[in-house]
């Protein structure tokens, strides 16, 4: 039986796998799935892991970009008059209801992984998720983190402690995944327009290029809305900031 780590790259993952092969557990292959909708510095972090380790990730990717199946892919009509028929083209944003992104990376996955034991990153303090995710179930899965009683704090103090830092990615977020991920919450998404404005003005690129039948990025908002509201908020500050400033200026204390 072969043993397969699952590995995101982010803090619990690479714990995990940090610990494994301290611990001499049987680690055959470390498998990530390359979306190619990463940060720059999660794929950085992923190299520096390798160095680390003296093992070589595999990396696995989309049979197409996924900026392709958002966008352009045909999409052939399953019912009605034009049934079997091409009948639009683009799947648009993923969201809750239409995770296409994750059927891909899971399928691929699975199909990597087979008849191999999987090792997942799922921290001690979000062993609830094994069952919402069902994967609890699983024969072929496996949860050291949470055998080993090991938070979500306890693996990020684990990988600072050996000198990752993901250049500096948590400092901003809580959860690191694909960028452009629309299931972020507005506070993050805020974060991200702030310190990676190239990585937003590709997401305002693909939103503007977004198929008809599928606008919606965020509760059912595009980009481009968001950029409004963002930029909106920006001016409300910048003038509270500045009233601020020029009432102290102009205070005179009494004598």
């Amino acid at each position: 039986m072969k043993h397969h780590v699952s590995f995101s790259g982010g803090k619990d993952s690479t714990a995990m796998l940090l610990r494994m092969l301290e611990d001499d557990m049987p680690v055959d292959d470390i498998v990530f799935f390359d979306t190619g909708w990463e940060f720059p510095a999660m794929l950085e972090h992923i190299e520096r892991v390798e160095e680390y380790t003296g093992r070589t990730v595999t990396r696995l990717t989309p049979k197409y970009p996924f900026a392709y199946w958002m966008l352009k892919r045909p999409i052939v009509a399953r019912s009605g008059e034009r049934k079997g028929e091409v009948h639009r083209h683009g799947n648009g944003w993923p969201s809750a209801y239409r995770r296409w992104c994750t059927r891909e990376k899971v399928a691929k996955l699975d199909k990597h992984n087979k008849d191999a034991v999987r090792y997942i990153g799922i921290a001690a303090d979000e062993a609830s998720r094994m069952t919402s995710l069902n994967l609890a179930v699983k024969d072929d899965c496996r949860y050291p983190l949470v055998d080993w009683g090991m938070t979500e704090d306890d693996c990020m103090a684990y990988c600072r402690d050996r000198g990752f830092d993901w250049g500096g990615l948590y400092d901003h977020f809580r959860r690191v995944s694909c960028f452009c991920c629309p299931l972020q919450p507005l506070r993050e998404l805020r974060t991200l327009r702030k310190h990676f404005p190239d990585l937003w003005a590709q997401m305002l690129e693909w939103d503007a290029n977004m198929p008809d039948h599928n606008q919606g990025f965020h509760h059912y908002q595009t980009v481009r809305d968001l950029e409004r509201r963002f930029a909106n908020e920006d001016l409300q500050m910048k003038f509270s900031f500045t009233t601020r400033e020029h009432s102290e200026e102009s205070y005179v204390p009494d004598k």
